[in-house]
């Protein structure tokens, strides 16, 4: 399990610098588009591209802490650092629209004529679908490597993408109505959505850090298996679960015939504990013999 743990780990630090390249990438993009268009929404958009990269570097140095082996301080591991990535990303995206609209409340009262727009668009554009196929790639490593840090990477550029085609999208409505307020109403728009994708980030890591449950279905799994031993006489109690990082933790009391002998008993543990953690991808199960 710890060769997997560690193979898993250096997987996500790849995919952690492929998000760390495409940040650096769609801002230099996004930076020369408001360059050359003077358009306040472009710059909210650059200005989230910077978050993106923040939580990239941070991401990947959570990844790493995240991967080291179990220690005698931390005897079931390091798995939970990834919620501090999460929950840092969140703190920088409240940051972000905090400066979007800093930059775009003044221009809602005084809106300033845009130029260029059509080559910041082009390059706006650009950004856009560079963030939407490396959102793509990063959910679906998070899914089958379970990394939280990975997920929240993922989500936060998906929200970048389908900002950038609000923004795209009301830019054109200005260059076809010459209604330059629009710009920075878009963009105090921006800044109150990313508001929401911040706190969602941060709620995320909160709820696991404070050893969150597993998903239901995950439950009902277990559930459904367990329930499969009852022919034989065994009953269970005291299930509980608890999600931390990409491991997962199993907790639960096997009641026994009390005739049973102890060695038999634990063979039927023994066999428990492996269906379980081989059903959850090497969740690490804990089970305790009771007679009933």
């Amino acid at each position: 399990m710890n060769t997997q743990k560690h193979t898993r780990g250096d997987e996500a630090r790849r995919y952690a610098y492929l998000s760390i390249v495409a940040a650096i990438a769609t801002i230099s993009l996004k930076l020369f588009a408001w360059w050359v268009s003077d358009s306040v929404g472009l710059l909210s958009d650059a200005l989230e591209s910077f978050v993106n990269l923040a939580g990239a570097l941070f991401a990947l140095v959570m990844i790493q802490i995240a991967s080291e082996p179990p220690d005698e301080d931390h005897p079931f591991g390091h798995s939970k650092a990834e919620y501090f990535s999460s929950g840092f990303e969140g703190t920088m995206i409240f940051a972000a629209a905090g400066a979007i609209l800093w930059n775009a409340l003044p221009r809602v009262l005084h809106p300033e004529p845009l130029t260029s727009l059509g080559m910041g668009l082009w390059f706006s554009a650009a950004s856009t679908v560079l963030n939407l196929i490396v959102s793509l790639t990063l959910a679906k490593a998070a899914k089958r490597l379970r990394s939280v840090a990975l997920d929240a990477d993922a989500r936060h550029l998906m929200t970048d993408v389908w900002t950038s085609v609000g923004v795209i999208a009301a830019l054109i409505a200005v260059s076809l109505t010459d209604w330059t307020w629009l710009d920075p109403l878009i963009a105090v728009a921006v800044a109150l959505h990313i508001l929401t994708e911040g706190w969602r980030l941060m709620r995320g890591a909160a709820e696991g850090l404070m050893d969150q449950a597993l998903p239901a279905a995950d439950v009902a799994r277990i559930e459904a298996l367990l329930g499969e031993y009852a022919g034989r006489g065994i009953r269970y109690a005291g299930l509980k679960t608890r999600c931390a990082g990409s491991l997962r933790f199993v907790h639960l009391n096997v009641l026994v015939p009390g005739e049973w002998r102890v060695d038999t008993s634990h063979e039927v543990l023994d066999e428990i504990e492996a269906r379980i953690a081989a059903m959850l991808d090497d969740a690490q199960v804990t089970t305790h013999l009771e007679p009933l």
